[in-house]
Formats: C-alpha cells, sequence, structure tokens
C-alpha cells in the first residue's frame, strides 16, 4: 500500500503521473487502536498495488540503450569503481542491528460480503496486532491480505473484534518474515554503499517503505555521480550514512507513538523498549556527525559553500 506522497515521488521519478491509474484505492481506514476498542474511521488516500505489477509498469516507461548496459569491471576506471550493495553478503565488519524481533505473516483472504471494498483495516490486539487491505489474486474483487503481526494468526483473529468480521475466507499463512526495524552499520564508505533492504528494514505499521527506498537510491546514485565528478569521497560517503540513519530515526520516532498507544502488557512493553534502545543507538551514532555539506538537488548533491 502506497500512500499519496510516495505515488507522486514515483511518477515524477519515472516521469509516469499515470503510474498507478490501474491500482486498487484505499479511501479509508478503520482503526481499533489501543485499550478502547471502538473503531474509528479516517479520510485515507492510498492504492494497494503488488510489486510485480508495479515493476512491470515501470519498466514499461524506461527505454534502454546500449549505454546503459553495465559495462566490465575491466573497462572502468579505477577511480569511478563504486559498489551498491542491495543483498547479502555486505561488505567484511558490516554488521546488522535488529531492534525487536517481532515476526509476520501474510495470508490471502476472501473478504465478507458486508466489508468495504476501497478500506483498510488496522487492529491492536493483547500480544501483537492485524491489518488487513483489499487486493488479493485468487479471490478478485473480493481478495484481500491479512497480516498478521505477533502471535498465531489463528490467536490473533479469535481475539479480534473487528478484522475477523470482514473475512469469509483465509488462505494458509506464509512463512514467518521480521517486521521489526533493523539497520547495517557502517552504510558506506570510500568505494561502496549499502542499500535496499540490505541497508534498512522498517515496520510495516507505519513504515513507506517503497518511498524510503526510492529517496534513498536517489541520494545513493547523487553521492556516487558527485564522487565520480570529484567531490570527497569520504565525506561523500559520511553524508550519505549520516541521511540514512536521520531517516531511520525519523521512522522510529513514528514507530514508537504507535507502540506507546497500541496497549498495554508484556509484548507492548517489549516492543516500546526496543524502539526506544533504537532511538538511543541512532543518537550515538549522529553524535559529532557535524554540520551538513551538501545540498540535494533534484537528482544531484551539491557542495555547500
Amino acid at each position: 500500500m502506497l500512500g499519496e506522497t510516495a505515488q507522486t515521488l514515483l511518477g515524477d521519478v519515472f516521469e509516469r503521473p499515470d503510474l498507478f491509474a490501474e491500482a486498487t484505492p484505499i479511501r479509508k481506514r478503520i482503526v481499533a487502536w489501543g485499550a478502547d476498542r471502538t473503531p474509528l474511521e479516517f479520510p485515507h488516500s492510498s492504492v494497494v498495488v503488488s510489486e510485480g505489477a508495479l515493476l512491470d509498469r515501470i519498466h514499461q516507461a524506461i527505454e534502454f540503450t546500449e549505454s546503459d548496459r553495465p559495462t566490465s569491471r575491466a573497462t572502468r576506471p579505477a577511480e569511478a569503481d563504486w559498489t551498491i550493495f542491495a543483498s547479502r553478503p555486505l561488505p567484511d565488519g558490516v554488521v546488522v542491528h535488529h531492534f525487536g524481533s517481532r515476526q509476520a505473516r501474510a495470508s490471502e483472504v476472501k473478504l465478507a460480503a458486508g466489508a468495504a471494498r476501497n478500506a483498510c483495516w488496522v487492529e491492536s490486539l493483547d500480544a501483537g496486532w492485524l491489518f488487513l487491505l483489499p487486493g488479493g489474486h485468487a479471490g478478485g474483487q473480493d481478495g484481500g491480505w491479512l497480516l498478521s503481526v505477533g502471535g498465531p494468526v489463528d490467536s490473533l483473529l479469535g481475539q479480534s473484534s473487528l478484522v475477523a468480521k470482514q473475512i469469509s475466507e483465509i488462505g494458509a499463512p506464509s512463512d514467518e518474515f521480521p517486521c521489526h526495524p533493523r539497520i547495517a552499520d557502517p552504510l558506506s564508505q570510500p568505494g561502496w554503499l549499502i542499500c535496499g533492504t540490505a541497508a534498512v528494514g522498517f515496520d510495516p505499521l507505519c513504515g513507506d517503505g517503497a518511498g524510503y527506498a526510492t529517496r534513498e537510491a536517489i541520494l545513493a546514485s547523487a553521492v556516487i555521480r558527485a564522487a565520480m565528478q570529484g567531490g570527497d569521497p569520504a565525506a561523500l560517503a559520511s553524508h550519505y550514512r549520516n541521511g540514512i540513519l536521520a531517516g531511520f530515526r525519523k521512522h522510529l520516532f513514528a514507530s514508537l507513538e504507535f507502540y506507546r498507544q497500541g496497549r498495554r502488557g508484556p509484548w507492548w512493553d517489549q516492543q516500546r523498549a526496543e524502539v526506544e534502545r533504537g532511538l538511543a543507538w541512532c543518537a550515538e551514532r549522529l553524535k559529532g556527525a557535524g554540520s551538513v555539506r551538501f545540498r540535494l538537488e533534484g537528482f544531484e548533491l551539491h557542495a555547500l559553500t
């Protein structure tokens, strides 16, 4: 699910204002969060689109030429040789720091007859939370996806007074996957950067992951371009590191409010403590970062004078 800001950013980057024309619109968010289980309804403006469908539409907008094809390492000048790590293995000495151990499962569902097809639902429970949105494949217009975080799916649905009512059928859940905040350290050195999910993992509860990843990629490409044009590689790598750290810290601040308000009890206490530990870690890493030495304008990074 992508919000308006992420939609606009991706449309601008790929020069496709119609990029999400065929996506499923979400116009309201229905939330039962915290000790008071009374559902609240809020206006919303997002779309639901699968990764595969979005990539197909992006690729339709890109015309590749021979100059776009990667050259071999042997033909590239050594001084312009930068590596972007978007998956493991990461460079020697890099450690991934985890702030929590939350696991999630995704299940394809069929929405109940009375469930709105333009809404999403979020509900906090004693030991986890549920997130339901339309857009599944097998159920056609009645299809949807359920994300369950914390306890087993059946256990969470058994406690649910909001989300469970919107579901008529549920498929087998996927294998568990981590959904807690995590970040690689260091994120950059002269000659290489870590980008994408290899660099940062967001909590899906409040993370605009696709939009953040797009901004991260813009910054990474601008850093490498500036270095190839004669910029100081060490200063540029430091600028990238500090920018990603600042974005990660902003995400943790947003997450903390959700986990403060979610529920009371051991599970929620643990989640809050882990987010607070992450904020303390970020503060320590950003201590002494100094003043900003570069400004991003469009896709170009310029040194401040």
